[in-house]
C-alpha cells in the first residue's frame, strides 16, 4: 500500500528530484550550457516546477553544490573524530584523484561555476559560505593533528590559513590532472599534501604540558 505524502513532504521530494537531475545535467553538459528546460524534463517536472522551488539556475546548483559538501562532512567528520585527523586529512588528499572519471565532470563544472561566481560578486557571499563549511572540517582536522602531535600552530598563522593553503594546492591538482591525468596520481596528491602539513607543524612548538613531544609522522 503506498504511503501518502503530506503537502510539505511532497514538496521536499520534488527539490530533492529535482537537485538531482540538476546536478546529472551539470555534470554532463555544464553550468553554462545546462537550461532549466532541461532539468525539469530530466526530473519529470515542468520549467514551473523549477522555478517554484529555485528562483534561479544559480540556485539550483548552489543546492547541488550544498548537497555534496553535506555528504563529504557526513563522510568525513566521523572518521576525523574517530579514526584520526591524519587518516581523515589522507583521504580527502586522495579521494578526488582516486575518483577519477566519476568525478571529473563535477570537477569541471566546480571550476566553471566559480568562475562565474567571480564575474557575478552578488553570488560571492553565499558560495564563500557553502565552501568555508567544508574548509572548516579541513580547519578542525589541522587542529587536531598539532594535538595529536603535541605541538601549537605557529603564532603568525591559524588553522584556518593553513587549510586555504592546503585546498588551494589540493584544487590546483585538481584542475592539473583534468588535462594532465598522467602527471597527478594519488601519490603526487598525498606527498603535496603531507609537504605542506609537516612544513607547518615542523615550525610548530611543543603545546603546554608537553615538553618533549613524539612527532612520528611516519613515512608519507
Amino acid at each position: 500500500m503506498a504511503i501518502r505524502l503530506s503537502r510539505v513532504e511532497r514538496r521536499e521530494q520534488t527539490r530533492q528530484e529535482l537537485i538531482a537531475a540538476a546536478e546529472a545535467c551539470f555534470v554532463t553538459r555544464g553550468f553554462h550550457a545546462t537550461s532549466v528546460d532541461e532539468v525539469a524534463e530530466r526530473a519529470g517536472y515542468t520549467k514551473g516546477a523549477v522555478y517554484s522551488n529555485f528562483a534561479a539556475k544559480e540556485d539550483l546548483f548552489f543546492a547541488v553544490y550544498e548537497r555534496r559538501v553535506e555528504q563529504v562532512l557526513t563522510e568525513v567528520a566521523p572518521g576525523l573524530r574517530q579514526a584520526g585527523a591524519q587518516q581523515a586529512l589522507d583521504w580527502l588528499a586522495t579521494t578526488t584523484i582516486e575518483r577519477r572519471d566519476r568525478d571529473d565532470g563535477w570537477l569541471a563544472v566546480f571550476f566553471e561555476f566559480w568562475a562565474h561566481v567571480l564575474r557575478h560578486p552578488e553570488l560571492r557571499e553565499r558560495f564563500a559560505a557553502i565552501h568555508a563549511r567544508f574548509l572548516e572540517l579541513l580547519a578542525e582536522g589541522v587542529r587536531q593533528l598539532a594535538e595529536d602531535r603535541g605541538l601549537a600552530l605557529p603564532g603568525d598563522v591559524t588553522a584556518s590559513q593553513v587549510v586555504l593553503a592546503w585546498n588551494a594546492m589540493e584544487i590546483g591538482l585538481g584542475l592539473e590532472r583534468l588535462t594532465q591525468p598522467q602527471a597527478v596520481d594519488v601519490v603526487v596528491a598525498r606527498r603535496m599534501g603531507w609537504l605542506l602539513l609537516d612544513a607547518v607543524l615542523d615550525g610548530a612548538r611543543p603545546s603546554a604540558g608537553n615538553k618533549d613531544p613524539s612527532q612520528d609522522r611516519g613515512i608519507r
